[in-house]
């Protein structure tokens, strides 16, 4: 018995600063894993929240908060490693080994990733619009976190990479409710010019055209073979096109049946004799 109590008093004596130091270690590790879990949660809903408030799109900020809290967690599990007396280095080493070879691998990718981030979270287009980028023009039908997909006027269906869509010009022309239609006529010479303004404002008296700002027809050129004017207006976005096509027959019909010439082009050339 005396046996057994010595021997129990020995090894308490050798375990008991071991279990010390490290169950202190362990413990405090332990607990900056729960504090740290708890707070990476707490953060990705207050990052969700946020993002839900200023409406952006939740594909993105779902997909947002599942890469940021797995990165957060990892690092959290390797801080937490460290702690208890675990080697880190080479772990991180290989991790931004691997992280390297990944996005070198996924260069294009990534670029198409972060500019989707980019489009979901700025809007310079939403599903809906009419837009033109990259030398193409359609209606937006899709964004997706890599890729924009368009239709086209003829019906064409084009998927665009993101990135290339966040590094270039995007023109939006469904963004603002008004544009200003403008129909192009070339009037003869001997026209008169007062006449056919008089006949395209009359025009210009559609209910579709706003008063504000106000109807214009101005000479834009004097070319080859006429006097080009240009009637400017105002309407809704939906109207544009609509009222552009009328107005070209309008303006063809009544120019014409108030004596106003639209001539074709014509060239006026002089033979010169030589002399004997």
């Amino acid at each position: 018995m005396d046996l057994d109590i010595n021997y129990l008093v020995s090894l308490s004596n050798t375990w008991l600063p071991i279990v010390m130091q490290y169950g202190a270690q362990l413990l405090l590790a332990l607990l900056t894993l729960a504090l740290g879990w708890w707070l990476i949660n707490m953060l990705i809903d207050r990052v969700g929240a946020l993002l839900t408030r200023r409406q952006v799109d939740p594909s993105l900020h779902g997909f947002l908060g599942s890469v940021a809290g797995v990165v957060l967690k990892v690092l959290l599990l390797i801080s937490v490693a460290s702690m208890i007396g675990v080697e880190t280095t080479s772990f991180i080493a290989m991790i931004g080994a691997a992280g390297l070879a990944i996005g070198l691998a996924l260069q294009g990718s990534l670029a198409n990733f972060a500019g989707g981030v980019l489009i979901l979270t700025f809007r310079p287009y939403r599903v809906g619009e009419f837009i033109e980028a990259q030398g193409i023009s359609g209606t937006v039908t899709g964004i997706q976190i890599f890729h924009t997909t368009l239709k086209t006027g003829d019906g064409k269906s084009v998927v665009m990479p993101n990135g290339s869509l966040s590094n270039g010009n995007i023109v939006n022309f469904s963004r603002e409710p008004f544009r200003r239609a403008e129909v192009l006529v070339g009037i003869s010479y001997d026209s008169d010019i007062k006449l056919a303004r008089r006949v395209l404002l009359e025009l210009a008296q559609d209910p579709r055209v706003r008063s504000d700002p106000e109807p214009v027809v101005v000479v834009t050129s004097l070319a080859d073979s006429s006097v080009n004017l240009a009637l400017r207006v105002w309407v809704a976005n939906a109207d544009l096109w609509p009222v552009t096509f009328h107005f070209i027959e309008e303006a063809k019909e009544r120019l014409t049946a108030a004596g106003v010439q639209i001539p074709f082009p014509q060239r006026v050339v002089h033979l010169v004799q030589p002399q004997a």
